[in-house]
């Protein structure tokens, strides 16, 4: 035998309730620090060129390799990335040097060259981590730097055959690098009559005097007594500087009529159907300024302003390297959250207890007083490896700055316009949704990157 029901079920009463709902919600919006505190400058004509001093290149560059299964080779032309090489274009003469190079491997901790010794040989490094060492001023040893996929040394000795090693390399990780004798460079010269001329074109060539950061220098006398003849000096720029160019990111949204008119409330459908759409432009906005291959910062970071990890975590140490590269007034680190956590564990392990400071209202972790931005748009590889990045921000600080343009037709949010379309013959209504950025980096060393941070050891899971 059942209860008899006494009183008006739950579920009939809420037929006459109204309901309460939120608004739609949304997962893949994030935070977007980046976003938020970069400073935006106003790119009136659509465009930003970046005047600087006239910088003397130096040639560093990245060799990339090509593999089959294990044996690896260098790609010919990525030996122009070898300052003596650089802007030379036979491809013959650049086959002939590729095929010398023999792969070799490295357990971790062998020394592949000593310092004082005849510099007789080029070192492409294809994978794997070295460090320098030298003596310091009383006979301990000094770390001077860690070399890493992609990276070469030795070059020095194709211009000039009389050089020696000025510091001890050894390796960190086991190593693949690919090697080649200064004689057999030679043999390919005694051949080549174009290699030749590019190289004693290269060692004739004139170089102006230069700053500590690589500027055509200015004169200026100093501590001078009397009437001595002050130099004279000007200023140059750069002939060709880069112009960045707005880019954008565009979608039409859709929405029926019938939706519009008649489902309305109590919400209005294409307010929150723009509101969704607007964040993921603006999520698309972020990812753009990070890894866009054109302006991208991952992209334009300087080569000598990206540095590696000691060990292969985020260390203590190696964010004090990184603040070296930026030591000019730095505005914040940005990383992937889990790059922060690796991170936090590193600090953990050594008993250091970094430091947190107020931004907005919000508790960020910061390292020596600099705030660390959470940013998911920094990628993990498949081998769990990531980037941090530091930077000095602001058009006057000649560090980073967001461009944009506002005022445009139809202007909904700053740079971002919505446009109505129309309502086409299957009764659609239709919205143009365009959102114009882009980034600029003033100088090269108003951001700096850490590479090939691994974030899971041991037993982390991904």
């Amino acid at each position: 035998m059942t209860d008899q029901q006494l009183s008006l079920s739950t579920s009939a009463a809420r037929n006459l309730a109204t309901t309460t709902k939120s608004v739609p919600q949304m997962q893949g919006i994030s935070s977007r620090w980046l976003l938020k505190i970069l400073p935006w400058v106003q790119a009136a004509g659509g465009a930003y060129r970046v005047n600087r001093r006239l910088t003397y290149t130096a040639g560093d560059g990245v060799v990339t390799f090509v593999n089959t299964g294990a044996d690896i080779q260098v790609i010919p032309h990525e030996l122009c990335e070898l300052p003596p090489l650089r802007g030379f274009g036979d491809e013959d003469v650049l086959t002939a040097l590729a095929d010398r190079f023999e792969q070799r491997e490295y357990g971790p901790g062998e020394t592949i060259v000593e310092a004082g010794a005849p510099m007789d040989r080029v070192y492409l490094i294809a994978h794997g981590k070295l460090g320098g060492v030298g003596t310091g001023e009383y006979g301990d040893e000094n770390e001077l730097g860690v070399l890493a996929d992609g990276s070469f040394f030795g070059h020095e000795a194709l211009a000039e055959s009389s050089r020696e090693w000025p510091c001890s390399l050894r390796t960190m990780t086991s190593c693949t690098l690919l090697v080649m004798l200064t004689a057999q460079f030679r043999e390919v010269v005694d051949r080549s009559d174009e290699l030749r001329a590019h190289l004693e074109e290269f060692r004739s060539r004139p170089e102006g005097p230069q700053n500590p950061e690589g500027e055509a220098a200015i004169e200026v006398a100093a501590g001078h007594t009397g009437e001595p003849d002050l130099p004279g000096t000007f200023v140059d720029y750069e002939p060709a500087p880069r112009e960045y160019e707005l880019s954008v990111a565009q979608t039409v949204l859709r929405v029926h009529t019938r939706v519009a008119d008649i489902y309305n409330e109590p919400m209005d459908q294409v307010e929150q159907q723009l509101r969704l759409t607007i964040e993921a432009l603006r999520e698309r906005q972020e990812s753009e300024l990070v890894n866009n291959r054109d302006f991208g910062l991952l992209h334009n970071a300087d080569l000598s302003q990206r540095i590696y990890t000691r060990t292969g975590p985020p260390t203590p140490d190696d964010m004090d390297e990184l603040l070296c590269k930026v030591w000019k007034d730095p505005s914040f680190f940005l990383a992937h959250p889990r790059t922060i956590a690796a991170f936090g564990r590193e600090c953990n392990s050594r008993g250091v207890y970094p430091d947190s400071v107020e931004v907005q209202g919000h508790r960020l972790p910061a390292w020596r007083g600099i705030p660390i931005y959470p940013c998911n748009k920094i990628p993990i590889s498949s081998t769990r490896t990531s980037s941090i990045l530091l930077m000095r921000t602001g058009e006057s600080a000649q560090g980073v700055i967001g461009l944009h343009q506002t005022g445009i037709p139809d202007e909904f949010q700053p740079s971002l316009s919505v446009r109505f379309m129309g309502v086409d013959e299957k009764a659609l209504i239709s919205y143009l949704v365009s959102a114009y950025y882009s980034v600029a980096v003033l100088v090269p060393d108003a951001l700096a990157v850490l590479d090939s941070v691994e974030i899971a050891r041991g037993g982390d899971r991904a």
